[in-house]
């Protein structure tokens, strides 16, 4: 059965609670990524996740986006998943949340993520990752596509 760590970016773009909208803006723009972790003062553990769309919803239209607190953008205790977690438990709640990445932890402390693309990438996984893929771009129970986080 093959683990998560084995399919994760390890060497990823973070941000610390320290941090505001416009330096996690920054991160993305240069590590080309819609979201990145967010890790507490230590560097290491996770306590949420921003998107790019959190920066549009929760950052620009502040009155001073560029210096708001990237703790106003996160999302706070994201959906993650420890390093030994399965791909087929990970695709599975991808597919059940929505999400097209994951965080991944070991002991909490932040040690890679994992995106749909990098399941997409593997021979192993590519074909559930399309299926997992096809129910997050479905419609929810209120007629809105599948939310991206």
């Amino acid at each position: 059965m093959t683990k998560i760590k084995e399919l994760m970016t390890a060497d990823l773009q973070y941000c610390t609670v320290l941090d505001n909208v416009y330096e996690a803006a920054v991160k993305m723009k240069d590590a080309d990524v819609g979201a990145v972790p967010v890790v507490d003062e230590d560097g290491e553990t996770l306590v949420g996740i921003v998107t790019d769309r959190d920066l549009v919803l929760r950052g620009i239209a502040s009155k001073r986006p560029n210096s708001q607190k990237i703790t106003d953008a996160m999302t706070k205790e994201p959906v993650s998943v420890e390093e030994d977690t399965s791909v087929d438990e990970v695709l599975h709640l991808m597919a059940a949340r929505q999400l097209r990445r994951i965080p991944v932890t070991k002991n909490k402390k932040l040690v890679g993520i994992v995106t749909l693309g990098d399941l997409a990438l593997s021979e192993q996984t590519n074909e559930r990752a399309g299926s997992a893929l096809s129910d997050i771009s479905e419609d929810d129970e209120n007629g809105r596509q599948g939310f991206v986080h």
